[in-house]
């Protein structure tokens, strides 16, 4: 069963959207991302334009977030004062970032800017997360895991002033730094169509030093309106929210996150960090090779009934 999708100018099946939506959902639940660094290319790998499938992606992850937050909320996992000061720095992080995404598709680098963004952050964040997974467990196993080890470390950074205590965090450090990572979460969010979740997360673990069982619904709270803006922006200014394509999604990824929330509930924190970092990895690879490896036809024609030339 196929629908047509009025901005991408394409017709996709529809149980093939729904799933990718509950697929996504679910890595919203279980590792508080809004899953945009996973739907993003599977939507450029089934043939939606890059620039569609980002400010698309935007919308959906509104919905995916929302039921994400409404779960951790129950449980009490959500610093609602951190939650805000990273989203001042968010707002106008994927303001700015709209912006930057208009001018570069006017100078016709928008695709490229798009996909090596992927490679170089989730590169990166996916390597930096699976090593010190895999230092986590190994420690877990060799029976020192107790032994109170924090999971970053006091530099400069925490000494940087207008300080504010987060008491559900149990931290008191300078605004600055959430407002920094919301910052560039949130250009991330407009340029790449993603919640930023891959970056916010190991950013409040590490340079932040947020329990993990906080950062989770913390995150998600912070990309719902991070979010809701770039969608609401890049609608406006870019034209490149399809609506039909962004409601299937919708349904599927709220069903999901109510899964994955569950699922996460029951692993612990080492594991969700080095499955993340293992599926961010994935994306990454998959990327790179599609930008590296020559296509088979170089040259094609969309409305020629014959193979391209």
């Amino acid at each position: 069963m196929h629908v047509y999708l009025p901005i991408a100018e394409m017709s996709v099946n529809i149980f093939l959207i729904l799933g990718m939506g509950v697929g996504v959902g679910v890595l919203s639940g279980i590792f508080g991302v809004g899953g945009g660094f996973l739907l993003t290319p599977l939507l450029f790998f089934i043939g939606v334009p890059s620039p569609v499938a980002v400010g698309t992606q935007a919308g959906q992850i509104v919905a995916t977030s929302v039921s994400g937050v409404m779960a951790h909320w129950r449980r009490g996992n959500v610093d609602f004062k951190m939650g805000t000061v990273l989203l001042v720095g968010g707002i106008v992080g994927s303001t700015f970032g709209v912006w930057l995404f208009a001018l570069l598709r006017n100078l016709g680098q928008i695709d490229l800017v798009i996909k090596l963004s992927y490679v170089i952050f989730l590169g990166v964040i996916g390597a930096l997360m699976l090593i010190e997974s895999i230092k986590a467990m190994m420690r877990t196993k060799s029976g020192k895991a107790g032994t109170g080890r924090k999971l970053h470390e006091h530099n400069w950074l925490h000494g940087l002033p207008f300080k504010m205590r987060f008491r559900r965090s149990q931290l008191y450090i300078s605004a600055f730094l959430p407002l920094a990572i919301g910052f560039l979460v949130g250009v991330l969010s407009a340029i790449m169509g993603v919640g930023g979740g891959f970056v916010m997360v190991p950013a409040m673990i590490y340079l932040l030093g947020m329990p993990t069982s906080v950062v989770v619904g913390t995150s998600l709270f912070q990309i719902i309106f991070v979010a809701a803006n770039a969608t609401f922006l890049q609608s406006y200014l870019n034209q490149t929210v399809d609506i039909v394509l962004a409601l299937l999604l919708l349904i599927g990824s709220v069903v999901g996150a109510q899964f994955g929330t569950r699922l996460g509930a029951k692993l612990r924190g080492e594991h969700l960090r080095g499955l993340l970092a293992a599926m961010v990895l994935a994306v990454c690879i998959k990327i790179l090779l599609d930008l590296i490896i020559p296509p088979n036809d170089i040259y094609s024609l969309s409305f020629s009934s014959g193979v391209g030339h």
